[in-house]
């Protein structure tokens, strides 16, 4: 009798406002709700507290038992159906009450959409902070950008959802600088598309411990910290992977911040219930989390090693044994890191929108975003289409098609008079530490290519006069990266941070070519038979400007001159050292009154761009 009555008020829903009264209470369960789309009850949701999992009966009701430890509940948004948003934040949780014995009538109403085609974007290590003038460079770079490229997608008939990968804050301003995840949520606001986020160490309140009050901040304000959703065929599951220590925290002073990379073993039994429901082996299984399981290097034979980091990543892994195509994505490390671990598993170690941490970006510095392995700050993208899945990544401010970058290493030589001329007599010495082997001039016609998102499946090809060249893997810094930031930072006489120098990337390439003017064509083939090519005029100037982005101008004329000339009387002109440091900028550029110190500068007017040499 009591669905008799559960029946009439679905069917008079007009008149209510969704709040299914008639449900009866059921022994021993505190937590009940009915998951619906226009007045019908759905089948099948999986429903969780973060600690048991059940699903809805045929009618869309559901019951918990809970101990109310997470102070939510939350349904793992269903195939083909979408949840209200909050702005730009999926609302698929409800907040329960703390009192086990109070009974908590959650209800979600979903809407029927077809998202069997539709794209991810994977958004990781964004650091707002309101420091380094990030708030500029993510306002006028990252955030236009995506609002636009959601948009192409959206109106080409694909399905347009984000998904953060932690560290969308930092913990160590949020009482400095006043800026913490609920200024992070403004600044993402209007983005035009859902955006489901994880957790990373910076997001943990930097003022609590031990982990579980540490991370209430970011349970309150922005939802589960681990969770799961499908979209069209693909189901995607969100872990946190950091259990937060912070010694010596206090209500007044921040702890530590130190924290172990691991998934707890709370989230290990949920994680396990999460995936019974998963009958379709088939499944492509999506896993985020911050914290990537693998790091990876290359050795002397040119072969990627990869070595465990996450602390029980063998135990996560095992988890998935059964499913047949699984991948993870990871941020954390702000590089790109492509890990094959099977024919049917692998993980893409994503590099952060925030690059070096808007270092290079910032004011007075190279006035580019890039990472530490020489990557563009950019993002993921997961292109999918029913069970085929697709992964690429986007620099921002660059075409999607830029998927590589080569040096002429002829050109490579990193000198404090070039590239930090103002350095003192503490930091100039630290130029040629910092430049390791680009501190010395190279003759042997090698170049380097630097392709982001390499994986196993890459071909890279490098033709010289028809004749295809050796191309050999190597483990090396890019250059682009010590010119944008360690130069910069010696240049304004201050220290280096540690966690901000260069990497040695997995991802770079070499090969010689004949001589030291020879024109290359560079080739990629990408894992889906995408292919990208350049034409290589050598020699090819080394200078953070000739590497800029799309708005910038890409190439380098090179000119020998005895003196500098406009070529108008009335042309704007700004003159940099090579290693892009500005020396002066006016109009009507007149030799005369230059003074400039015998060498090589850029020039860069309204027409042109030159390396130009005074004698």
């Amino acid at each position: 009798m009591w669905f008799f009555g559960l029946m009439l008020i679905v069917n008079s829903f007009a008149e209510f406002s969704y709040a299914l009264t008639s449900i009866p209470d059921k022994v021993g369960m505190n937590v009940k709700g009915c998951v619906s789309c226009q007045n019908q009850g759905i089948a099948n949701v999986v429903v969780s507290d973060g600690v048991e999992v059940t699903q809805t009966d045929a009618h869309g009701i559901y019951y918990l038992n809970s101990g109310k430890k997470n102070g939510y509940v939350f349904i793992s948004v269903p195939s083909n159906y979408e949840v209200a948003n909050k702005d730009i934040f999926p609302q698929f949780f409800q907040d329960l009450s703390l009192d086990s014995s109070t009974i908590n009538q959650c209800d979600f109403e979903l809407e029927a959409v077809d998202n069997s085609k539709h794209v991810v974007l994977l958004m990781a290590d964004i650091h707002l902070a309101n420091v380094n003038n990030d708030l500029i460079q993510f306002k006028s770079g990252f955030y236009p950008e995506v609002k636009s490229l959601a948009l192409e997608y959206q109106n080409s008939g694909t399905k347009v959802y984000g998904l953060t990968l932690g560290d969308m804050s930092f913990d160590l301003y949020w009482y400095d600088t006043g800026f913490s995840l609920p200024n992070y949520m403004e600044a993402m606001g209007g983005l035009g598309f859902p955006v489901f986020n994880i957790m990373g160490n910076h997001d943990n309140n930097p003022r609590k411990a031990p982990d579980f009050l540490a991370e209430s901040t970011f349970k309150s304000l922005v939802g589960p910290s681990y969770y799961s959703f499908n979209l069209g065929k693909v189901h995607y599951v969100v872990l946190d992977a950091i259990e937060y220590i912070n010694n010596g925290a206090t209500a007044t002073a921040n702890g530590d911040r130190s924290y172990n990379e691991t998934v707890i073993a709370g989230q290990i039994r949920w994680l396990t219930k999460d995936l019974a429901t998963i009958t379709d082996k088939t499944t492509p299984v999506v896993v985020a989390l911050h914290c990537p399981l693998y790091s990876a290097s290359v050795n002397s034979t040119g072969n990627q090693v990869n070595s465990k980091s996450l602390s029980n990543a063998t135990e996560v892994m095992s988890l998935f044994a059964s499913f047949s195509n699984v991948r993870f994505v990871s941020g954390h490390t702000h590089v790109n890191r492509n890990m094959e671990f099977s024919e049917k598993m692998c993980e893409h170690n994503i590099a952060a929108v925030c690059a070096t941490w808007w270092w290079t970006g910032k004011a007075g510095y190279a006035g580019n975003n890039i990472c530490k392995d020489g990557s563009p700050g950019g993002y993921g993208l997961l292109e999918v289409k029913d069970k085929e899945v697709q992964y690429f990544y986007k620099g921002i401010g660059f075409d999607r098609n830029q998927q590589f970058r080569s040096y002429d290493r002829n050109k490579i030589k990193i000198t404090a008079a070039d590239f930090a001329p103002s350095a003192n007599s503490t930091y100039a010495p630290q130029v040629a530490t910092y430049a390791g082997e680009y501190a010395y001039a190279s003759a042997e016609n090698k170049v380097l290519i630097n392709v982001f998102n390499y994986n196993g499946k890459c071909k890279l090809e490098v033709l010289e006069n028809g004749k295809n060249l050796l191309v050999s893997r190597v483990y090396k810094k890019d250059p682009l990266h010590i010119i944008s930031y360690e130069m910069f930072r010696l240049n304004n006489n201050s220290a280096v941070g540690s966690g901000s120098a260069t990497n040695n990337t997995i991802h770079m390439f070499q090969v010689t070519a004949s001589g030291p003017t020879s024109t290359l064509t560079i080739q990629l083939t990408d894992a889906y038979g995408n292919v990208y090519t350049e034409t290589m005029n050598r020699p090819k100037t080394f200078s953070r400007i000739a590497y800029m982005g799309n708005n910038i101008v890409s190439s380098i004329d090179e000119t020998k001159s005895d003196i500098i000339r406009s070529t108008t009387m009335d042309e704007k002109y700004t003159i940099y050292t090579i290693g892009g440091v500005l020396i002066r900028s006016g109009r009507n550029i007149d030799e005369k009154n230059l003074n400039l110190q015998r060498g090589f500068y850029i020039v860069k007017t309204d027409s042109s761009v030159k390396k130009i040499l005074v004698n």
